[in-house]
């Protein structure tokens, strides 16, 4: 599915999300620097209730968020992490917990891990245009 939107239009991206994901999901948000990752991020908590400040957990690596209908948001940047620290640091354990985790920054390895223990993983590639971006999702 491949979906262009600006800024305003981004509740298409969060609608079509919200109906074909199941409650929990993991889903690898991708593209350059600035292309509106931790935006959409943002735009899917907001639907979900979540009414603390989302921002990128660049320097945390994870936060988390608990939506008014009770569903975890966990939000993850690995921008700085080798699937190797990642492992050995035992984040992969935090894909047990039910919600939805959006990671920034996933390598294909972990990817490839991932759906190799069983996971459906998502992933939405985005691309910056003028005055909208594309959104590609793989689900």
């Amino acid at each position: 599915m491949e979906i262009t939107a600006s800024l305003s239009e981004l509740n298409k991206v969060v609608d079509y999300l919200e109906s074909t994901l199941t409650d929990n999901a993991i889903v690898f948000l991708r593209g350059d620097l600035a292309a509106g990752k931790t935006t959409l991020t943002q735009a899917l908590a907001k639907a979900k209730g979540i009414e603390a400040e989302v921002t990128s957990p660049t320097f945390s690596l994870q936060q988390c968020y608990v939506g008014e209908d009770g569903q975890n948001l966990y939000h993850y940047d690995l921008y700085r992490l080798e699937h190797e620290e990642f492992m050995q640091m035992g984040l992969f354990e935090e894909f047990e917990k039910e919600g939805w985790h959006l990671i920034e920054w996933g390598s294909d390895e972990l990817k490839a891990f991932l759906e190799g223990v069983g996971y459906n993983v998502t992933t939405v590639e985005i691309t910056s245009n003028e005055n909208s971006r594309t959104y590609r999702i793989d689900i």
